[in-house]
């Protein structure tokens, strides 16, 4: 098993930035992708942004030149910085762990993100 845990969320102002990082522990694998998803109160879950083990990154439309994906493959953690926020970007994100070779998918406990003034 893969256990996330994410931390970074929180209230933000329009405009403002903020950093989740997710932490990855237990049977880890390469490859792997690891990523962001979000989900607002009555709409299905998007993918925000991924990025594999070997770095290769992508980024939904809504958040290009916006949000960044990294990842630190030694601490197995990967950080979204989230840069001019705005109030559609309010959702709960999840941190998504996926190993590519047994097609073992795992979620972390979602986040809280809201934007407002």
């Amino acid at each position: 098993q893969v256990q996330l845990v994410e931390s970074g969320g929180g209230l933000v102002q329009p405009g403002g930035s903020l950093r989740l990082s997710c932490a990855a522990s237990g049977r880890i694998f390469t490859p792997n992708i690891m990523g962001w998803y979000r989900q607002a109160p009555g709409k299905q879950r998007e993918l925000v942004a991924s990025i594999t083990s070997g770095g290769s990154t992508n980024h939904g439309d809504s958040v290009k030149g916006r949000f960044t994906i990294s990842r630190d493959n030694a601490k197995n953690t990967v950080f979204l910085q989230m840069n001019s926020l705005k109030p559609e970007d309010t959702a709960v994100y999840y941190c998504n762990h996926y190993t590519l070779e047994f097609s073992w998918n795992y979620w972390g406990q979602g986040t809280q993100v809201t934007v407002s003034s």
